[in-house]
């Protein structure tokens, strides 16, 4: 027997017991004649002591102990003199009375400590280290919990879990796909799935009308915080339902997971905003509402009652009004119109007016504009003395607002309102049906061809399809969209009809889709369905900045796993076998 108890079980009641415990060496420090050393396994840390008058040579071996040293040893449990009640096991120590090294440890690259001298790219290649670190850990179980408790809830609403297959057919919307070689079908490939959509669906043309699925998906695109190439869904769909009923069942498991993990009640009903109204009052389909700061259109109060020539043509004027920083300095808004002018947020200025405490007005604009605009500005704005308007401008409305909406996060973020232990959640719901991709040079499903278009707006799909509201929606908190759904087509006619529209040939539909399509033939019910990232879940949950954190072995940000050394070249004899040659001089 390794143990008999773990590093993070004994307490005082224990005293006198003897025990056997395995695990790592966190720290060891001599003191008179003693040896201390932390032993930590992934239950917690247990003080192991070694006295040199009672066993010399014993107390040597553990003087030669480093730090992730795997030992086992026996002993008994005593009574700790300086005890540390910053940890569960900090009243008793071991005495201990043997020692078993299971494994010996050259000096580990980084310290495995939650504040640890590790950069990223170290901690990625050594994981296997950076994963004994308690806080990284504790990532990793709060997932495993997330995910039992999601599952116990799917299952007591009657959803069955069904896997999916892996190796599936390339589709020609959204995201690149990760394509395989087949050796048995030369020139031939599968692709890994973006999502499990079409199959899903087909399952509920199979009459299984609520499934789930906590689901690697797979995504070929540029990375970024909240993104990594291979990623997990809790994929659900439902048969013979509306919008409400998936956002009724869906934010029941939000708010149950919300109280269990955090002790967080969300509220009985959590608001919803439309697509439009979103990006009008916020500039974001995913709005962080912790915070005020929405948008102030002044098209009326500045367009034409000055010489500012940049408002006059201007086709959108919006700002934000930032509570109590009209005494930033010019250095301070200096770095702001730096902040807006990177190519990230890509404004070509930004224009800033100091509503100061005493009354008076100060702003970058001040001599192109007379008192009384200013008058109207603060009027019109609501601000108080103490206040600072700042104000984008630009000939694209939403392009700008996007633009407006990346600098209300930087002042909610520098003011301490983007609080990681407050979360306020809400739906957007009647996204556009499609979006123009200058790309492609063409209309593109803003979600996927498969999306149910608002009933109402049918008549418009011809004829303004630019118009049409789909009927989708999604779970956004703090400023991320966690999960999002839609209804699906479920009738033929209309499903044609989307794919002409999305510049589709019927031979080309047949080709990519016709399994869904002829599966449709066969009485496909109503359906609907929902996917929650449940890397971003977990991180939300956690207080993370990025979802790498809440991944056992996450890839970087340039799509590689550095402790693999993957992706890389393969062997000719495999590529022969696949019939591929590499040619990268293009």
């Amino acid at each position: 027997m390794y143990r008999t108890n773990t590093c993070g079980e004994l307490r005082l009641s224990d005293k006198g017991k003897s025990v056997t415990l395995s695990g790592w060496v966190q720290r060891s420090r001599r003191m008179g004649g003693m040896t201390f050393i932390d032993l930590r396994d992934r239950y917690g840390i247990t003080q192991l002591v070694f006295s040199e008058a009672i066993d010399s040579e014993l107390c040597a071996q553990a003087n030669k102990l480093g730090r992730e040293f795997c030992i086992q040893i026996e002993g008994k449990v005593n009574e700790r003199q300086s005890k540390n009640m910053g940890i569960p096991t900090g009243e008793i120590e071991i005495i201990v009375s043997r020692l078993n090294i299971l494994g010996p440890s050259q000096t580990p690259p980084f310290t495995i400590e939650d504040n640890t001298d590790g950069g990223d790219d170290l901690r990625m290649k050594y994981r296997y280290l950076d994963l004994r670190r308690p806080s990284v850990r504790a990532n990793i179980e709060l997932r495993h919990r997330m995910t039992i408790l999601i599952r116990n809830f799917l299952d007591s609403r009657n959803f069955i879990e069904v896997e999916t297959p892996i190796l599936i057919g390339s589709t020609p919307e959204g995201a690149r796909d990760f394509v395989v070689p087949s050796r048995m079908n030369p020139g031939q490939f599968y692709a890994l799935p973006q999502s499990p959509q079409t199959l899903k669906q087909l399952l509920m043309v199979s009459g299984f009308d609520r499934y789930f699925q906590i689901a690697k998906c797979f995504r070929d695109e540029d990375l970024r915080a909240d993104r990594q190439p291979e990623f997990t869904q809790i994929d659900c769909e439902m048969s013979f339902v509306d919008q409400e009923d998936v956002i009724e069942i869906f934010e029941q498991m939000a708010r149950f997971l919300f109280k269990e993990i955090r002790g967080v009640n969300l509220p009985e009903k959590l608001p919803q905003l439309t697509w439009h109204e979103a990006m009008r009052r916020y500039g974001s389909d995913k709005p962080d509402i912790r915070f005020g700061m929405e948008f102030i259109e002044l098209m009326d109060v500045l367009k034409g009652t000055g010489e500012f020539s940049i408002f006059n043509d201007a086709r959108y004027i919006g700002g934000i009004c930032v509570p109590s920083c009209a005494e930033y300095t010019r250095k301070q808004l200096d770095q702001l119109t730096d902040f807006v002018k990177r190519p990230q947020v890509g404004a070509k200025g930004l224009v800033w007016v100091k509503f100061n405490q005493d009354g008076t007005v100060k702003s970058s604009i001040d001599k192109f504009y007379d008192s009384k605009v200013f008058e109207n500005l603060k009027t019109f704005t609501k601000a108080n003395d103490g206040d600072l308007l700042l104000i984008l401008s630009g000939d694209n409305a939403n392009k700008t607002r996007v633009q407006l909406s990346t600098l209300r996060l930087e002042m909610g973020e520098r003011l301490g309102l983007r609080k990681k232990d407050e979360f306020q959640c809400l739906w957007i719901i009647d996204f556009p049906l499609f979006e123009w991709s200058d790309e492609e040079g063409r209309l593109m499903s803003t979600h996927h061809p498969f999306t149910m278009p608002n009933p109402d707006d049918i008549p418009l799909l011809e004829s303004e399809p630019e118009k049409v509201r789909a009927k989708a929606y999604d779970f956004v908190c703090n400023g991320v969209e966690l999960g999002g759904g839609s209804l699906r087509i479920h009738d033929g006619a209309l499903q044609e009809k989307m794919f002409k529209i999305l510049g589709f040939t019927p031979e080309r539909a047949m080709a990519q889709f016709g399994f869904l399509i002829n599966a449709f033939k066969y009485g496909a019910p109503p359906h609907a369905g929902l996917a929650f990232g449940l890397d971003r879940f977990v991180s939300i949950m956690a207080g993370l900045d990025s979802i790498r954190d809440c991944i056992a072995f996450p890839k970087n940000n340039s799509g590689r796993d550095v402790m693999l050394d993957a992706p890389a070249e393969i062997d000719q004899k495999q590529l022969d076998e696949l019939c591929l040659k590499v040619d990268i001089s293009q």
